[in-house]
């Protein structure tokens, strides 16, 4: 029923051309949340700009290290030993992706996941933009209950069949994310594409050996379910904080300097870089923060939102590695 109310509503939906003319739902399971956990399987679903499924494809991914929450997502060690690299897989995947705007549930954790991949691979993910189903069902203002999939799912009567099994997870969502299409076409709204920018720079940290991954049932070897990226205690910067970058001017040790968004350089180098000049990282946004770095001040971010509301500095990325490269010492203030 859901199909035939869909395609009904496809002959009376006016499509914006700015709309985009092809999408690739995407699915990763992966060893954890962290920048070093890897892809364990991956699944696309090809659709048109409709949102009609073309095609999908589904595959295991050999991580060569410990598979991390078993319990969630079901694959061992023994049932990803024979499955291929992520490097014999790079190039079938560019197919599914080439050309599409990623879409996923969370989408910003599955595009990291991937450009990392890509990157220790070195190679760059064909993705120039991202959707995801999240901030569309806020900007429909679907009545539901969390952000949760299944409830996503549930809200236009798709049936989930093994939650965190890449495949049916994309399918489910490729379901979800047709009426969603039609809906924002229909009322006119705009579609929350972000762009994305490939991984330049990539260093690799040792991964943990298997059968030494930590964590249970709670979540992803201890990292928070509600974030893709880990605690990092860094040490405390040393110099007070100056005040404000202002335009033109040399950034000091002790600013405070938040990064938010999309980054072409793996965002804990640019951190460590920052660090290393005598800046203080924040990772949140306050009136005392100095700068922000991102490549999207535009976005819906609530560091740049926050941002506009306080009025903070904004430069891109491109601007702050020149700015590095001249970072006034303390001594001199």
């Amino acid at each position: 029923m859901l199909e035939d109310r869909t395609t009904a509503a496809s002959s009376a939906t006016t499509w914006p051309a700015a709309y985009p003319h092809g999408y690739a739902v995407v699915d990763v399971e992966t060893t954890g949340l962290a920048r070093d956990d890897r892809i364990i399987s991956a699944a696309v679903y090809r659709l048109d700009a409709r949102g009609e499924v073309q095609d999908h494809w589904y595959t295991l991914v050999n991580p060569e290290r410990d598979p991390g929450p078993v319990w969630i997502h079901g694959l061992t060690s023994e049932a990803l030993e024979g499955a291929p690299l992520f490097a014999d897989i790079a190039d079938e995947f560019a197919t599914r992706l080439e050309g599409r705007v990623l879409v996923a549930h969370n989408a910003v954790f599955d595009w990291q996941m991937i450009a990392r991949e890509y990157a220790r691979a070195r190679r760059e993910a064909p993705v120039r933009q991202r959707l995801c189903t999240i901030a569309l069902s806020k900007a429909l203002e679907l009545p539901l209950p969390n952000h949760k999939l299944e409830s996503l799912a549930a809200h236009f009567g798709v049936v989930q069949r093994r939650a965190h099994h890449a495949l049916d997870d994309a399918r489910v969502l490729a379901e979800a994310f047709r009426p969603s299409l039609h809906a924002a076409a229909s009322g006119g709204v705009r579609l929350p594409l972000h762009e994305c920018r490939p991984l330049t720079e990539w260093a690799d940290r040792p991964a943990p050996r298997i059968g030494q991954q930590a964590g249970g049932p709670g979540g992803y070897g201890g990292h928070r379910a509600t974030g893709w990226r880990p605690s990092r205690k860094r040490p405390a910067c040393p110099y007070p904080n100056p005040g404000r970058y202002e335009e033109g001017k040399r950034l000091k040790q002790g600013m405070r300097v938040a990064f938010s968004g999309d980054t072409s350089v793996e965002r804990e180098l640019l951190e460590d870089r920052a660090t290393e000049a005598g800046l203080h990282v924040a990772t949140s946004l306050s009136r005392l923060t100095s700068l922000l770095v991102t490549n999207d001040p535009d976005s819906g971010t609530s560091k740049a939102l926050k941002a506009r509301q306080y009025g903070t500095p904004v430069v891109d990325e491109a601007a702050f590695g020149q700015l590095l490269r001249d970072v006034e010492p303390a001594s001199e203030q």
